[in-house]
């Protein structure tokens, strides 16, 4: 047996081995690796910004965009690789009256107030379509047509018919915009036809006789061409303005069956005689009567005459725009008209506008959308007797002085932006986030965003590998544009 010191000097040792081991123990875990973080995927943006409060109006904002943040509640998902309609352009109403206030400027502050109407570069905002009359709107500061004769005549070959009262303002103005914008679209549409040819006799209200179907048709016939000898090539003619609505002043009404056989049996085989090529545009009214375009659309006879249908706003909801395409898919919607109403109310006419029209209408299928109208006065003259006594123009001029105005900043979000040729893709709308992309023929991505809610929200906004977040004022709208092939280093 091992005697006792023996021990003491075993257990000793031991002791002072442990001690020494935990003095030196290099197997403490290393500290953890460097770890790259992982690419951003961050596009470059660029962002048009306008608030609410009008403390930023179409201002090109930096540092807006950041890499996409962690746990958004709003996630918005764009994929170009699912498309809808091609889009023709963004603009207004050139009403008489707007033709009137522009053509009054100087010559050098008319030039400048055109180029950022309708240039591209710099401040332009690249406006791509404008609704004209045929014949005076309510917007003119009298009532007349191309083919106004003496009570009881008539001219049933209008051989009388002239466009001379054009040829003072609008068509000078027109030429003008077209050589800074020579692939304008312009819409034409009637308030009225010649009273003569009506059932009362009169600008306001009445119906079209039946016995002048073939008259007026010559009537538009003929427009089409006087204004193309004038080098104003017209895309598309509607074929009554409000054809439910006889109150205004001119004015017609002219019901679904109506309107069909006046296409089917009249307008149609006349354009056709005579290799018009200008599409037609049924209905052009409200969107709480689809029944109108869809019965017409119906008559597989009359179809073929017919590009699509137009649509206002005054009543009904915008997806009814959907209805109607979901019922003839081969034909194209149009956003023709809505107004911006006096005083005005810059906040709440921008959020409207841009959530119901420029988001609300392409969304459902819409190939352009014109606002009424583009320009007004301080005392909101001209109008005829009976016509709008408030409507107020994208801008407002005062001799040389312009003011922008809500429908300004409305339009300029998409026009400057989606130009022609541009096709709206996929992107997931939400209550709090309401917007609409769309892929240009250059390949740019263009997002409108607006912030539908009263508080300040940030965002997530995801297209393929590309992720990045922005922020939005209460009531404030956006426009991002990027290229999907082009990222931040």
């Amino acid at each position: 047996m091992m005697n006792r010191k023996v021990w003491i000097a075993v257990l000793w040792g031991m002791c002072l081995c442990l001690l020494n081991c935990a003095e030196s123990d290099d197997t403490v875990a290393p500290p953890p690796p460097v770890v790259e973080p992982p690419e951003t995927n961050l596009p470059e943006v660029m962002v048009y910004l306008t608030k609410a409060n009008e403390s930023v109006k179409f201002a090109q904002q930096e540092g807006l965009v950041g890499a996409a943040v962690a746990n958004a509640s709003i996630n918005l998902t764009i994929n170009p690789e699912i498309g809808y309609q091609d889009i023709d352009g963004f603009g207004f109403a050139l009403t008489g009256g707007s033709a009137q206030h522009i053509s009054q400027m100087s010559d050098a502050a008319q030039d400048d107030l055109l180029q950022e109407l309708f240039g591209t570069e710099g401040d332009g905002i690249g406006i791509s379509y404008l609704r004209i009359s045929i014949g005076a709107s309510d917007l003119d500061a009298s009532v007349f047509s191309y083919n106004d004769l003496p009570q009881g005549e008539t001219d049933m070959d209008q051989l009388q018919f002239s466009i001379e009262p054009d040829r003072a303002v609008l068509i000078p103005l027109l030429k003008k915009i077209l050589e800074i914008k020579p692939d304008l679209k312009l819409m034409a549409t009637p308030w009225s036809p010649p009273v003569w040819m009506k059932t009362n006799g009169a600008s306001k209200g009445g119906r079209l006789l039946t016995e002048y179907y073939d008259s007026y048709a010559l009537y538009l016939v003929k427009y089409l061409q006087a204004m193309e000898a004038e080098g104003i090539t017209i895309e598309t003619v509607s074929i009554q303005n409000e054809p439910l609505h006889g109150g205004n002043n001119p004015s017609m009404e002219m019901s679904a069956d109506e309107q069909n056989e006046f296409i089917k049996s009249s307008l149609g085989p006349l354009f056709a005689a005579h290799n018009i090529s200008t599409k037609v545009v049924l209905y052009d009214h409200n969107a709480d009567m689809t029944s109108y375009p869809i019965s017409i659309l119906d008559d597989e006879e009359t179809r073929q005459y017919v590009d699509g249908s137009g649509f206002h706003l005054y009543a009904g909801d915008i997806s009814a725009l959907s209805s109607v395409h979901n019922s003839h898919p081969d034909k194209n919607i149009y956003f023709t008209e809505q107004w911006f109403g006096a005083p005005g109310n810059f906040s709440g006419d921008l959020q409207w506008h841009i959530r119901e029209i420029i988001i609300g209408a392409t969304r459902n299928w819409s190939r352009n959308v014109i606002e009424w109208n583009l320009s007004s006065a301080p005392n909101l003259q001209p109008h005829t007797d009976g016509g709008c006594t408030a409507c107020l123009g994208g801008i407002e001029i005062s001799g040389n002085t312009v003011s922008r105005k809500a429908g300004y900043y409305v339009i300029a979000h998409a026009s400057k932006f989606v130009v022609p040729g541009s096709t709206r893709i996929s992107s997931n709308y939400t209550g709090e986030i309401p917007n609409v992309s769309f892929l240009t023929p250059e390949g740019q991505i263009v997002l409108l965003a607006l912030n539908n809610t009263d508080a300040y929200k940030t965002f997530n906004m995801t297209q393929g590998e590309l992720s990045f977040s922005a922020s939005l004022d209460a009531g404030a709208v956006a426009t991002f544009v990027w290229d999907p092939n082009q990222t931040i280093e």
